[in-house]
């Protein structure tokens, strides 16, 4: 065999061994990663697939955890009826003084304010009484107070208070039955139809505006306190002779002819009022309303002026058509003005 044809062969079972190497290594190299960000199913274990997509699933079912104010909040209102705190009708009645609250002594209330002033305020104005008055300077430390002694009359909650403020601490009071029996009054300057929801909503059954008025507070005792009181000042005359004589020029008899014009011009304001009223003659009643406000207040009627008064703001409400319950109070009060007119003449 000639040296020609063994080189022939040589090169060729080299080249079929390069070939048979080449082929392996290409075998046995890793595919190329795919640059798709989300893998097909099939490319992936069927049990690490199935895995991946249970947890997507979870965290986009997962419920929202409610917070504390949340879970409150759904406590309270879960409670409404189930806590009723008896409040009786307050009569009319003439001026308010210290003296007053005097009726109600042996009740005992929980005055949760943060402002000294305000703190004294409330003390000097119910001293002497006989009323307890026992303060707390924020709400953690009325909750304190609550759970060593529940003998109280009423809370009178300042909203807006350090670490607990007295909305947090309505709504676990509220949310406690053992505080039931406890009325809670807000303390707040927030007079907006909004802010005096958000109290309500907390569970404040009553609010009281800043600054503190007497006549506002004493309403409150009165509905809610369980002493058998009546308000000396519930016979006085809500007709004043002296300032409407005053008005006058000091002129008594001047002062007798107003009151017999008013009785002729307005003794029957009421049934007109009623049949502009029913006649939906807003416009109407409006001028009415402004021409009693002005002569009521001239004649010493202020009771009477002041009804009327929010009577005309409340015409503006056709909806709910508060303004009949308004009227309500103005025959009654018009009634009583007439027979105050008639034993002074």
């Amino acid at each position: 065999m000639s040296n020609e044809f063994l080189q022939v062969i040589v090169i060729t079972v080299a080249i079929v061994l390069a070939i048979i190497v080449v082929y392996f290594i290409f075998k046995r190299s890793p595919a190329p990663e795919s640059h798709s960000t989300t893998p097909e199913k099939n490319d992936i274990p069927k049990g690490a697939t199935q895995e991946k997509v249970n947890v997507v699933q979870e965290k986009k079912e997962e419920p929202k955890i409610p917070g504390y104010e949340e879970t409150l909040n759904d406590l309270t209102n879960r409670r409404k009826s189930d806590y009723t705190i008896p409040k009786r009708a307050v009569p009319e009645f003439g001026k308010i003084t210290k003296q007053s609250f005097s009726e109600f002594a042996g009740e005992r209330i929980l005055v949760a304010e943060d402002n000294p002033i305000n703190q004294k305020v409330i003390v000097g104005l119910l001293a002497g009484s006989g009323i307890d008055v026992v303060l707390a300077n924020d709400g953690q430390e009325a909750l304190e107070i609550l759970e060593k002694e529940t003998n109280f009359l009423m809370i009178l909650m300042d909203a807006h208070m350090p670490r607990v403020d007295g909305f947090e601490a309505t709504r676990i009071i509220r949310a406690n039955p053992q505080y039931d029996h406890i009325l809670v009054v807000a303390l707040s300057g927030d007079v907006g139809a909004d802010d005096i929801q958000k109290m309500k909503n907390a569970g404040m059954a009553e609010q009281l505006e800043k600054p503190l008025r007497m006549e506002s507070l004493y309403k409150i005792f009165y509905a809610y306190s369980t002493q058998e009181t009546q308000p000396e000042t519930a016979v006085m005359n809500i007709l004043d002779a002296n300032e409407g004589v005053e008005i006058c020029g000091g002129d008594e008899n001047f002062y007798r002819e107003i009151l017999s014009e008013f009785m002729s011009d307005y003794g029957d304001s009421a049934d007109r009022l009623g049949d502009l009223l029913r006649a939906h003659d807003m416009q109407a009643a409006d001028a009415l309303l402004l021409d009693i406000t002005g002569v009521a207040e001239n004649i010493g009627a202020h009771s009477l002026g002041d009804i009327a008064s929010h009577l005309k703001l409340s015409l503006s409400d056709t909806h709910e058509k508060s303004y009949f319950s308004l009227y309500d109070r103005y025959k009654v009060q018009l009634e009583r003005l007439m027979q105050e007119i008639r034993g002074y003449l």
